[in-house]
């Protein structure tokens, strides 16, 4: 069936989700939504949050997608259960795989989230992993200063860096062995989170586990695509900035990016 799968995301992080997607399911069709106008969505209000999300949904469901990923954190703790109750195709967030993926990974039952003001003020990450893992402690940060530094496409220069170092220094004072990068914005950071870290701290991003609910949804309902087709991105904000993006993310060569308005 190729019907395509829709992505949205606050901006570009759900790139990260898109790369994923690619690697492992090269004959999906790919649309995606990337609010890059009014992101970022983490100090945001609940309510623009859910009316934001429910923009890109609405357009999403017009272009006749099979199932949606809601590829962005905070979008994912605040609309997911909305969502799901308006729409008749599949929806999946990334949340609860990447919870799934640091209690399978934590040797210690202790994780760090990374995360937006609004995911990590929604407690959702906590609730999934204590669902997962009762005993569990959850270390929670947020960082505010990550997804305009990946907006801003500065995300390899060494002022990233010297933001990454300084966000983490809280956790010093905690012990953990496991972190989930919380945001799907944060990957593009994760070699200087790593470097943070000193390689001692498996990092988890939900994208991996994320194409894993993907497949299997997909596979159960006899909706895998046999035919491969390029992606379709759509920005609110500027197509040169997102296409620069897209081609040192997922190497692609003269993407396909296009404007949408709400």
């Amino acid at each position: 069936m190729n019907a395509p799968i829709g992505v949205i995301d606050s901006g570009v992080g759900g790139l990260t989700v898109v790369r994923e997607l690619r690697k492992y399911l090269p004959n999906e069709p790919i649309i995606y939504i990337g609010d890059d106008a009014r992101c970022p969505y983490g100090p945001r209000p609940s309510e623009e949050v859910f009316q934001f999300t429910m923009d890109m949904v609405k357009s999403l469901a017009n272009m006749g997608i099979k199932m949606l990923v809601i590829a962005c954190n905070t979008a994912t703790a605040i609309a997911l259960e909305e969502v799901r109750r308006q729409f008749d195709f599949p929806v999946i967030g990334v949340i609860q795989p990447g919870a799934r993926a640091a209690v399978k990974t934590s040797l210690t039952g202790e994780i760090a989230v990374l995360g937006t003001l609004g995911t990590i003020n929604s407690k959702a990450y906590d609730q999934a992993i204590h669902l997962l893992q009762p005993d569990a402690t959850v270390h929670s940060l947020a960082c505010p200063e990550f997804v305009p530094i990946v907006e801003r496409g500065e995300y390899r220069s060494p002022a990233a860096r010297a933001t990454v170092d300084q966000t983490l220094q809280p956790l010093h004072a905690s012990s953990f062995d496991t972190v989930i990068l919380g945001c799907t914005h944060y990957p593009l950071l994760q070699e200087h989170i790593e470097e943070h870290f000193h390689q001692q701290k498996q990092i988890i991003s939900s994208a991996v586990e994320t194409v894993v609910d993907v497949e299997r949804i997909l596979h159960d309902q006899n909706k895998l695509s046999i035919v491969a087709e390029e992606p379709i991105f759509y920005t609110t904000g500027s197509i040169e900035k997102f296409k620069s993006i897209v081609e040192d993310w997922l190497h692609i060569s003269r993407p396909d990016v296009r404007t949408i308005t709400f």
